[in-house]
């Protein structure tokens, strides 16, 4: 992508997201959650049959941590049916494993603003070949929606992910709601910029699935739209930089510790839908088609 394009796509994303119709929607989510949950999934439809791209920030220093999954049974479960798990990993040099990545990162959006964990299976969708990223769990501090739940507010107890001045990234989320806490901090002083492993970060990053608690039947993967180069690579940071106090999310399903930690130092834009809608992007191919086509757009203040 050239320089100008991309600068137009990172400034329309930002001018999409505003703080006060993030507000007001916190207000509708928290009325829309009382309703029962087949009359959500109606709403939800009805909204996303013309619904427009948002925009989505992932801020400086969104963190990850590759573990081997140790119960494939237990993993496979999770999963919805046309899903399998297969080796992965993020960076390109690491050995592939069975794969379950925590990610915990602040973000604003055109929907909802804050910070989230999240927990991933990393699987193959059996009817596209596309490998994915199913999100079978995750604790917030802010509203959520989900095919399985629906509309949700904030279920963190605590909720604690930023940096020091010294370099280090520190997380420590609790769930009020459920036996989830991650505390740990990261030194970046050792990490180095290191090529990701593309098939995941581009591929999967085209490919986002709900499983677990989070599952529904009639739920279809989405995508996002970004520049391919945004996941081109990332702080690798070596392990015994990191300082895993205490992990209890798939708590004795997954190695007591990772075997991959990662890092990205900068802001990631990108563009999607608020709800889940399928996407017809498949490939680095489409990817960048589409991200021309949004470029296009005139979506901020800074149209031409």
């Amino acid at each position: 992508m050239d320089d100008a394009e991309l600068i137009k796509f990172i400034k329309d994303t930002e001018d999409m997201i505003n703080p006060k119709d993030v507000g007001l929607l916190y207000q509708r989510a928290e009325m829309l959650r009382k309703l029962p949950l087949g009359v959500q999934r109606w709403i939800v439809d009805r909204a996303s049959s013309g619904d427009p791209s948002i925009g989505f920030v992932v801020e400086p220093y969104a963190f990850f941590l590759s573990y081997e999954i140790t119960d494939l049974a237990w993993a496979q479960e999770q999963l919805p049916e046309p899903y399998r798990i297969v080796p992965a990993a993020m960076f390109d040099d690491v050995e592939p494993r069975a794969c379950a990545i925590l990610g915990a990162f602040n973000i604003h959006t055109s929907v909802f603003w804050g910070s989230r964990v999240e927990f991933y299976l990393i699987a193959e969708d059996t009817r596209t070949g596309m490998l994915s990223w199913v999100i079978c769990d995750y604790e917030s501090n802010t509203i959520n929606y989900d095919p399985g739940e629906g509309f949700t507010g904030a279920s963190t107890r605590h909720s604690v992910v930023t940096t020091s001045h010294r370099g280090d990234v520190i997380v420590d989320v609790g769930s009020g709601e459920r036996d989830h806490h991650i505390d740990c901090v990261a030194r970046l002083a050792g990490a180095q910029m290191r090529p990701l492993e593309q098939r995941l970060w581009i591929e999967g990053n085209l490919s986002v699935d709900y499983g677990g608690r989070l599952m529904n039947d009639e739920s279809v993967p989405f995508g996002l739209v970004f520049d391919p180069d945004e996941v081109a690579q990332a702080l690798h940071i070596p392990l015994d930089a990191v300082e895993v106090g205490k992990n209890t999310f798939a708590e004795g399903r997954i190695a007591d510790t990772p075997y991959e930690a990662a890092c990205f130092p900068y802001a990631q834009h990108f563009r999607t839908s608020s709800f889940p809608v399928a996407s017809p992007v498949h490939d680095r191919a489409a990817l960048e088609a589409a991200f021309h086509e949004e470029s296009r757009h005139s979506h901020g203040r800074w149209a031409t």
